[in-house]
């Protein structure tokens, strides 16, 4: 065993001459595992919200979705758009109308959007899972239903449990022509609400409703929005992305789930980065206790350092030694850390520990997702800060070593 590492370890486990030596050790290692256990806490639990969100996004959201690039609509009766939707690969093919409308239920008002969505939008049965109350039904022996946002229904007061409350849809007339009554100038439709549905705040104000109650609505008969597909398992998403921009680029966007809602992948990836980047500044501050630890020991050790330096022993044996201790403060810290936060995540992932409060969650519990590569990420952030601390801590042990020396 190199000599450094021996000598750093009979010290840590040492009692000291002065005991608050002891003491600073222990806070610091403490602060350590503190921590680095709230790293792998707190990532975990990103990862596991980052994971749900993403889900309930998917299930609301196309694998790939079409869109004009002039225009708000366009026309989806082409030759290729039709042997699109005959495509094998293709799981699911759905016509879009949406726009921004005057909801009023009762004697409240919220302006929200209408997303009139064919038949294939209900082939992703995975989409129930975005429901809070009622069910996402569409249409029921002939009548056409809504299922509403958690926004919405938050703002409206929504009952979905009173068949005879309708929602009332307002959207401007295109041929509307100046009139005395103000409400001859928009399309008014009345609907009943069968669910409420919740995802995150860019879709909670979003109406689902049938096509060809929205196409009455927005006096449009051909035009959609956009066209969302969905694929059979195992297609390459990116493959036939980019075999429809070969073909349609030119004229029309075809986005992927990443592309088609930039911000919320951008909102995830900048928040799970400032927890981390805060909570490593704890981590900083912890390690550097380190160095005044460090500093005392080398006043405690004076004398056995004269003694090794009489015996032949070098400056950077004598640094080794502090350098190392300081490792071993740190990466004790850290091991227990990683050890006590990846225990309590899979005692969360088991048992739901920690529950969230509110009713608009479609989760009770805080999720967690363990990833290796977060624990490794952990594992090297702590390292690299023990190494400075460390290293800086030995610089400061040779420091005066020709006084030490005399001491003897």
């Amino acid at each position: 065993m190199n000599t450094s590492v021996y000598i750093a370890k009979r010290y840590l486990f040492s009692r000291k001459k002065v005991h608050a030596i002891n003491i600073i050790s222990g806070i610091s290692m403490l602060g350590v595992f503190v921590g680095t256990a709230a790293l792998i806490i707190i990532l975990s639990v990103f990862n596991g919200l980052e994971q749900v969100i993403l889900d309930l996004y998917s299930n609301f959201s196309p694998e790939l979705k079409i869109e004009a690039r002039l225009g708000k609509t366009f026309d989806p009766n082409t030759v290729y758009f039709k042997q699109l939707q005959q495509d094998k690969r293709v799981f699911s093919y759905t016509q879009v109308l949406q726009e921004k409308v005057l909801i009023r239920y009762g004697q409240k008002q919220f302006i929200g959007t209408i997303k009139g969505v064919s038949n294939d939008f209900l082939k992703n049965k995975q989409i129930d899972s975005t429901i809070l109350s009622g069910s996402f039904t569409l249409t029921n022996g002939g009548l056409n239903y809504a299922v509403v946002g958690a926004t919405i229904q938050a703002s409206l007061g929504v009952n979905i449990d009173d068949p005879n409350a309708l929602l009332q849809i307002y959207s401007p007339r295109r041929s509307a022509a100046n009139s005395a009554n103000p409400l001859n100038e928009f399309v008014v439709e009345n609907i009943v609400p069968s669910g409420v549905f919740a995802i995150q705040q860019d879709f909670d104000d979003i109406v689902v409703t049938p096509l060809d109650f929205t196409r009455r609505l927005l006096d449009e008969q051909v035009s959609v929005s956009s066209l969302e597909l969905n694929f059979v398992k195992g297609t390459d998403i990116n493959k036939v992305q980019e075999e429809m921009v070969a073909e349609i680029g030119k004229d029309y966007y075809v986005k992927n789930r990443p592309e088609q809602n930039t911000e919320l992948y951008k909102t995830l990836n900048y928040e799970r980065w400032s927890v981390f980047m805060i909570l490593t500044f704890v981590l900083i501050i912890a390690v550097f206790n380190i160095i005044g630890s460090l500093t005392m020991l080398v006043i405690d050790k004076r004398k056995d350092i004269a003694i090794l330096t009489s015996l032949g022993a070098n400056r950077q044996l004598i640094q080794g030694i502090f350098f190392f201790e300081g490792m071993l403060i740190s990466l004790a810290g850290c091991i227990a850390g990683i050890i006590v936060g990846l225990l309590f995540c899979v005692a969360q992932q088991q048992f739901g520990l920690v529950k969230i409060n509110g009713s608009l969650t479609v989760i009770d519990a805080y999720p967690v997702d363990i990833k290796m590569i977060d624990v490794g990420l952990v594992f090297l952030t702590v390292g690299l800060i023990a190494v400075i601390a460390s290293g800086i801590s030995a610089r400061l042990s040779i420091k005066g070593l020709h006084e030490i020396k005399q001491d003897l």
